[in-house]
């Protein structure tokens, strides 16, 4: 498995494990889940894939009803997801 699948597969199971966790204010569950699915999109190349999931993200990150946990797992996942954006 190459960086850039493993960066992805890890992004994939953060996501999922905050669209599960129902402290979680539901529209910012429905656009990680959101964020997930173009993550899971095998038509698209890695890049577009990532691009695509660092703007929802990027769109969510600010919301004030966001708890700090989550805020920070989200970081983590932008961050990750942009080295893949680096890679191309």
């Amino acid at each position: 498995m190459s960086e850039k699948e493993d960066i992805l597969k890890q992004s994939i199971e953060i996501l999922a494990r905050i669209v599960g966790d129902d402290s979680v204010p539901r529209n910012i569950r429905r656009a990680a889940d959101e964020a997930k699915t173009r993550l899971l999109n095998r038509e698209d190349s890695d890049t577009v894939r990532a691009a695509y999931a660092i703007s929802i993200l990027d769109d969510i990150s600010n919301d004030p009803n966001m708890p700090l946990h989550t805020r920070t797992l989200i970081w983590n996942v932008v961050s990750q997801l942009e080295k893949v954006m680096e890679g191309q």
